[in-house]
């Protein structure tokens, strides 16, 4: 069994792990312990089920998660890759521990975390990637496998609800997913619609505008209505379709958000946009070179990475991220899609 409970970006750098672990070990049944919303992004791998963690409903607090224990052991499950290491799980170790099923946990660096991130003697060097830390876990159950970044998803088939949705076009299709959990990795949405300016002038490329909430569909909606080749997809197609569509774009723009996984797992160009955050920190899209990546001005801004998730936004930092022009995006994009 397989432990990651959220959230979608986290879940998402999972899928290259298990791509990976499935090609090795073949007749390995897995089972992923998460959230039923996630469970398109396993379709294509094989041998691999999910289980829903029902945390708010049947599954919470500690007499939900004994049931869900008891659960899972109708599963015979043999041992248990933790790759979240939060208090539901270690609930769960303890429960496992009983009839001593090997359970191995992700070690998130917690140190290293913090001398990346603080103000006084930053050690401001590159971090285990999380995907390599996924990696640990499972060999120290004894499956050790390496990663490559050919290790990604198949590009799905548009269904025809997507196909509707868009029409008949050739132009490369350029999703753009512009917002993120915290302020601090936030691209500012007015800087954002001078990308969209010129790439719907050129009148070469589709562009899928991502995100999520009433309150992004709204402002995307506004945005879609100015260009005739924007598409805002919010609300209107299924997960599963929403993730086909992703699969078949020529490239992503993304903050450093969950919408640059989901891309990255199909092994579709991502072009990231950091603020207060950096790759260093072992979030970086998998298979993706580092030059893709725009970052902040560190020169202005010398105590980023501020935090490890973009929630700590030091006095003065709220505009970091404007230290990326739109320019810069656009020159990025082109040479990406010239590539």
């Amino acid at each position: 069994m397989v432990i990651r409970l959220s959230a979608m970006g986290d879940a998402a750098m999972t899928v290259p792990v298990l791509v990976a672990f499935v090609d090795k070990y073949p007749t390995v049944q897995i089972t992923v312990l998460t959230r039923s919303f996630f469970k398109p992004m396993f379709s294509q791998l094989k041998n691999v089920e999910v289980f829903e963690a029902d945390v708010k409903g049947r599954h919470k607090g500690v007499f939900g998660l004994w049931k869900l224990y008891k659960e899972l052991k109708l599963l015979k499950i043999n041992a248990v890759a933790d790759l979240h290491n939060v208090l539901r799980s270690k609930v769960l170790k303890r429960y496992f521990g009983f009839d001593k099923t090997p359970f191995k946990q992700i070690d998130k660096n917690r140190a290293g975390r913090k001398a990346l991130t603080r103000s006084k003697n930053k050690v401001f060097k590159p971090l285990t990637s999380t995907h390599q830390r996924y990696v640990d876990v499972f060999t120290a159950l004894g499956f050790p496998f390496e990663l490559e970044s050919s290790h990604v998803l198949a590009k799905e088939k548009c269904p025809e609800k997507v196909n509707n949705l868009i029409g008949q076009d050739a132009k490369q299709w350029i999703g753009i997913a512009p917002f993120a959990a915290f302020a601090g990795k936030m691209y500012p949405l007015e800087l954002m619609q001078q990308v969209v300016d010129e790439l719907n002038a050129s009148n070469k490329f589709k562009i899928f505008l991502f995100g999520g909430g009433v309150s992004e569909k709204e402002k995307l909606k506004k945005l879609e209505s100015s260009y005739e080749n924007a598409v805002n997809v919010v609300g209107k197609l299924s997960y599963s379709e929403e993730l086909a569509l992703v699969s078949n774009l020529d490239l992503m723009v993304s903050m450093d958000s969950g919408n640059g996984h989901l891309a990255a797992m199909y092994g579709v160009p991502v072009v990231s946009i950091w603020g207060v955050t950096h790759p260093y920190a072992g979030f970086y899209p998998f298979g993706q070179p580092i030059k893709n990546a725009l970052l902040a001005d560190r020169d202005k801004y010398p105590l980023i990475p501020t935090s490890v998730y973009g929630n700590k936004v030091p006095e003065g930092y709220e505009r970091a991220i404007e230290t990326v022009s739109p320019k810069q995006i656009l020159s990025k994009i082109y040479k990406t899609l010239d590539r």
